[in-house]
């Protein structure tokens, strides 16, 4: 994505953050290094973004959370995706589904449409 990896489409955060929790529950730093090993390293997700995003998604319904203990026998906030949540991802998948179709039809477009 684009020269720094860190850098995420608008709106696209809660997308990766639900299909990475529709794997499995996960905690914070688990869902961040899932999101980077899933795109091969391209895709850097914060603390400082992912955080507020799952505060967000909890707000909403689309995530419950619960404290956990971890493989490495320390506690931590595990998120788990919702009913609700799993009906987001759908919603969401199908809009990026449709955007990112668009975009490739003016990138691969050829000539300008005929009345544009």
């Amino acid at each position: 994505m684009a020269d720094d990896r860190g850098d995420l489409l608008q709106g696209t955060l809660e997308l990766l953050v639900l299909r990475t929790l529709d794997f499995e529950p996960m905690h914070g730093w688990g869902i961040a290094q899932r999101i980077q090993a899933m795109s091969s390293g391209d895709i850097l997700v914060t603390q400082g973004s992912l955080y507020p995003a799952l505060v967000r998604m909890r707000r909403r319904g689309w995530v419950k959370s619960a404290w956990r203990v971890t493989e490495n026998k320390r506690r931590a906030r595990y998120y788990e995706l919702t009913a609700a949540g799993r009906k987001q991802l759908a919603a969401e998948r199908a809009a990026w589904d449709r955007a990112a179709s668009a975009i490739y039809r003016v990138l691969d477009a050829r000539a300008v449409p005929a009345g544009a």
